[in-house]
């Protein structure tokens, strides 16, 4: 009796030991398992730049209005027009936001270099800017809104549209899968790469000196290898980030759409950098 009880005591220790060690990895598991992705964004795609390979989607093919995300498209389509840079662009009374009644401290009667006019409109996301651009650009216009949908469609953005250079109308549209189409084909141009992550450009306008600084602060964030980068707002839009950046030695696209506070589309970003160093990096590994 006393050796049945013996073993039935020494069965209940081992099964509670095995059960405790089960528990116990099942914990280190669970500690180790990819943690879900959860961003405030409301429409994103983040993609491998070298391959293609698509990390992360959510709502990456609903068509929304994408605000001044618009400037790369029309910095590429002034690149492409291969106008002088040193060419002066006076700004005009015909850059007055006139579909918003925005504000601009670029004032009308100053005269800037074309190369200043690409700096501040996709560094500053000033409109004068972008707007003065397109109304210099050859044919006016008429035929640089032609341009961008021309050069979106060439490059497979089927769902976009593009009806003036700055963003302010909400007629200009696209998904995150075009955008990030869109970043790739403009981080060919050296110059929109220089020019979209400079952090500051100082001005004159009229007698004084303007500071403009950089509209995305993680330009200025020494933890990020930033390559090129746009920001946007618009009411209808919310607040958008794009940018191409380098995570684990891997360059990387991110698109966010539709963000609401302030500061959400910038958390989005360090949330996916976060994931992809620490939650997602077996998988990534695997896949090179």
């Amino acid at each position: 009796m006393k050796r049945f009880c013996a073993r039935a005591t020494l069965s209940s220790l081992l099964a509670a030991t095995l059960a405790l060690g089960a528990l116990v990895a099942g914990g280190a598991e669970a500690a180790n398992r990819p943690q879900a992705l959860q961003l405030q964004s409301r429409a994103v795609l983040v993609m491998r730049a070298d391959t293609g390979e698509v990390l992360y989607r959510k709502n990456a093919e609903e068509t929304l209005p994408i605000a001044s995300i618009t400037k790369l498209m029309t910095a590429m389509v002034v690149l492409d027009a291969k106008q002088s840079l040193d060419a002066p662009i006076r700004i005009t009374n015909a850059e007055i936001d006139r579909l918003r009644g925005s504000s601009s401290r670029l004032a009308i009667g100053t005269t800037v270099t074309r190369r200043q006019a690409l700096i501040l409109a996709l560094m500053s996301s000033e409109n004068r800017a972008a707007a003065a651009l397109l109304r210099n650009y050859p044919g006016g216009k008429a035929a640089g809104v032609a341009a961008m949908n021309r050069k979106a469609r060439a490059l497979g953005m089927t769902h976009s549209r593009f009806v003036e250079a700055t963003g302010l109308s909400g007629d200009n549209r696209s998904t995150p899968s075009d955008l990030a189409r869109m970043v790739k084909a403009a981080s060919r141009y050296p110059d929109i790469r220089k020019f979209s992550t400079m952090r500051e450009l100082t001005v004159k306008v009229g007698r004084y000196p303007t500071l403009y600084r950089n509209s995305n602060p993680l330009v200025r964030n020494p933890s990020w290898n930033i390559d090129i980068t746009k920001t946007g707002y618009l009411s209808e839009a919310g607040r958008c980030l794009v940018m191409q950046t380098t995570i684990r030695g891997m360059p990387v696209v991110m698109v966010l759409m539709n963000s609401w506070g302030t500061y959400t589309r910038v958390g989005d970003a360090g949330r996916v950098r976060r994931w992809l160093e620490t939650s997602a990096p077996a998988q990534l590994a695997a896949r090179r």
